[in-house]
């Protein structure tokens, strides 16, 4: 096995560098930048009229962020009394984006035409 020399080994340093600079983390939420738009258009629904619930009640909650890797959706073909239910989204959620809290599961009801019925967190 040859051993590699110092100059040898600065080269491949040099080279690799540029490729390990683009790999840089994308922005999430504790990054500083404007959050991404969710990548589902009930999960938005459901952030939408979650946060404006809860930002009146504590208006220090300026986001939420949902984790959508780990949420479901699921189709739903129900009704509570004559209400249709037709997805229902679990899920965890944090109510500081930084995480600073505690993961909360989360769950949100649409109805008709993504009409967000019912949101609801719980402390897991």
């Amino acid at each position: 096995m040859k051993r590699l020399t110092l100059p040898a080994l600065l080269i491949a340093t040099c080279l690799a560098a540029p490729a390990l600079a683009q790999t840089a983390p994308t922005a999430g939420p504790t990054s500083g930048t404007p959050p991404e738009k969710p990548a589902s258009t009930e999960i938005a629904s459901c952030k939408t009229t979650a946060l404006h619930t809860i930002s009146a009640k504590d208006p220090e909650i300026k986001d939420i962020y949902i984790d959508e890797d780990g949420a479901t959706i699921a189709t739903a073909e129900t009704k509570v009394e004559d209400t249709p239910i037709t997805r229902i989204i679990m899920g965890e959620a944090y109510l500081r984006t930084d995480r600073s809290d505690k993961p909360r599961r989360f769950l949100c009801l649409l109805g008709e035409k993504g009409k967000v019925l019912l949101t609801f967190f719980t402390v897991r």
